[in-house]
């Protein structure tokens, strides 16, 4: 019998696999509205995997984390379809791709040294960035035109990459779930005063 709180993990490896499912698809011809299916699934997937760890209480560090990586593999997994499928859409957006792929490149390495593995910070930004940016892969693989929505999807990716190398670099430790640079700046100042009553008490002289 599976337990409902390895439900959450089994979406999240379910959403990084469809990424090459994703890939493959387009290589096989798969139809615009096939591909399109396979990312609204993704980002179902993406929505409720959340709410049913927060329900069941397993949201843990740890499905936290996994859950970002997979989002990671999925969304790289669609740029490369997007790129065998119409690599003009890239082109076109050239500058923007490069930058974007240039801050999450930089934001892993931060992350890697100041804590030892990836961020996990699911801000209200980066929330955002993963709604547009699913859309407007939908709306592109359901046209075959590039959608509007992917220069403001890249754009927002960007704004979400230097909120996360900001964070990273504020928080002394790593923390997930810190939505906003304003909570990471009062994650910092709390900190020492959270410190102090695992500090043994000073001794009274005789």
């Amino acid at each position: 019998m599976i337990r409902k709180q390895s439900i959450p993990w089994a979406m999240a490896a379910a959403r990084m696999l469809l990424g090459p499912v994703l890939v493959v698809g387009e290589r096989c011809g798969w139809s615009g509205f096939s591909l399109a299916s396979i990312v609204v699934t993704a980002l179902l997937s993406d929505i409720f995997d959340g709410v049913l760890a927060r329900r069941w209480r397993c949201d843990t560090a740890a499905v936290r984390l996994f859950d970002s990586m997979a989002d990671t593999v999925f969304y790289l997994c669609a740029a490369a379809a997007l790129w065998i499928a119409q690599p003009r859409v890239w082109q076109n957006n050239a500058i923007l791709l490069g930058t974007l792929l240039s801050l999450e490149a930089l934001r892993f390495g931060v992350d890697f040294v100041r804590f030892g593995k990836p961020a996990s910070y699911h801000s209200w930004l980066a929330k955002s960035w993963g709604m547009v940016m699913a859309l407007a892969i939908i709306a592109t693989f359901g046209s075959s035109h590039a959608s509007r929505l992917l220069p403001l999807a890249l754009w927002l990716g960007i704004a979400t990459d230097l909120e996360g190398l900001a964070m990273s670099l504020i928080l002394p430790i790593w923390r997930r779930d810190v939505k906003t640079l304003a909570a990471a700046w009062r994650i910092r100042r709390e900190l020492p005063q959270m410190a102090i009553p695992l500090r043994a008490p000073p001794r009274l002289a005789p």
